[in-house]
């Protein structure tokens, strides 16, 4: 299936794409830094003369390009692919799964080679369409830590950090299904336009806490944002944390991105409770390393996410101690209507009272957004991503169901 073909949006119906692939033991040039593919380049015998050379064509077939094919690079000699083919890949990771929302919301569950003497192991990333612009959530571990208790993915135990190219793989496979990157036979040097990117933001906030895999997040990130190759603005590249606060300051200084705080509570008592990672780093430790971040500006905002959990943190005296909390911050606060999952106690906040606490954040000089839920029809919205091998079993994929077409109707 190419990256152009048209998928008919369906209702919690999984949709196969692919068929298993040959897992390679090379290592894969991907995620690499043009140091390190210099070094790798180096130790299979490319002279030290044609080094710079070689790693500048890779890096603009790979990401300028997004080919996934040694073969595919028509500027490259013969006995040279012949050598990348031996020794390395570029192969994108399997698609085990293909969703789309009635919304447009895409999710793919992707699945990874082992490394080492582990098994291969699954995420999910969820493509976004808005009007204007398109987003990509992208996962940096396989399962999380955290077990905040309103969240899907916290129910699933770590299995272990994503490489750096496994982080950015998922936003190469997203630019191949969305036919986001220039025609293979176009002649060489042809970049994708700066404007009509399908995919023309990312946010780091699918499976895991980018924070505790932060060397490969950081790598991804500063690829990403490479004006030679993926070329997007870090302005348009956002890294949510539930709060590691040392890591914080990390990202600030070392990767220079948008940050987001998974808020969620202005007490640290029940901050605690939601939010366990609170107990290490509470409210003030976290507020203090937020004004703390570089560049904070009314144009260059910190995002907070504060999911709506009705008669948990909704009240006015909850809106009230945030704009306390937030004081002297250049801060946006997306409010979030809590996303259901199966086996959960929580219940999302009356639309009225989210209407009112908004109202309240506004009026205070406050941006409070209320988000969207998109793609909560194949479990695709914020807070319910899950990895396969952990997924829902099928009485409760039913129930789900069902939950989900009395509360929202079939349309």
């Amino acid at each position: 299936m190419s990256a152009t073909d048209v998928i008919t949006p369906s209702r919690l119906k999984p949709m196969p794409v692919s068929q298993p692939v040959e897992l390679s033991p090379k290592p894969s040039l991907i995620g690499m830094t043009r140091e390190e593919m210099g070094a790798a380049l180096k130790e299979k015998g490319v002279a030290d003369k044609q080094i710079k050379m070689r790693v500048s064509q890779l890096w603009n077939w790979i990401y300028v390009r997004g080919v996934s094919d040694f073969d595919a690079m028509a500027n490259v000699s013969n006995d040279m692919r012949e050598m990348l083919k031996t020794h390395f890949t570029i192969a994108r990771p399997e698609i085990v799964e293909e969703q789309v929302s009635n919304d447009g919301t895409r999710k793919w569950l992707l699945r990874f080679p082992p490394r080492g003497a582990g098994r291969p192991v699954e995420v999910e990333t969820v493509y976004i369409p808005e009007e204007g612009r398109g987003t990509l959530c992208i996962s940096s571990q396989v399962g999380c830590s955290l077990t905040c208790s309103f969240c899907h993915t916290g129910t699933q135990r770590l299995v272990r950090n994503l490489t750096a190219e496994e982080i950015l793989s998922q936003l190469l496979l997203a630019r191949d299904r969305l036919g986001d990157f220039p025609d293979r036979e176009a002649p060489q040097g042809t970049i994708m336009p700066a404007e009509g990117r399908k995919v023309s933001n990312i946010v780091m906030m699918g499976m895991g806490e980018p924070l505790y895999n932060f060397d490969s997040v950081k790598t991804a990130l500063l690829i990403a944002s490479d004006g030679d190759g993926l070329s997007l603005s870090k302005r348009r590249i956002t890294l949510s944390t539930s709060g590691v606060v040392p890591e914080i300051y990390r990202t600030g200084e070392e990767i220079g991105v948008m940050l987001a705080i998974s808020l969620h509570a202005v007490r640290d008592d029940l901050r605690d409770m939601l939010v366990p990672i609170n107990k290490k780093y509470p409210l003030k430790e976290l507020m203090d390393a937020c004004r703390a971040y570089p560049g904070l500006s009314n144009a260059r905002r910190i995002t907070f996410e504060y999911v709506m959990l009705k008669g948990v943190n909704d009240s006015l005296e909850d809106a009230k101690g945030l704009i306390q909390l937030l004081k002297g911050i250049p801060a946006k606060i997306n409010l979030i209507p809590f996303n259901p999952w199966p086996g959960t106690n929580y219940q999302c906040s009356d639309w009225e009272q989210i209407e009112k606490f908004a109202d309240f954040i506004n009026s205070a000089g406050y941006a409070s957004p209320i988000r969207t839920p998109r793609g909560r029809d194949i479990l695709a919205a914020c807070g319910q991503l899950k990895s396969e091998s952990e997924r829902m079993r099928k009485t409760e994929r039913l129930a789900f169901e069902a939950m989900m077409i009395a509360n929202h109707g079939e349309d």
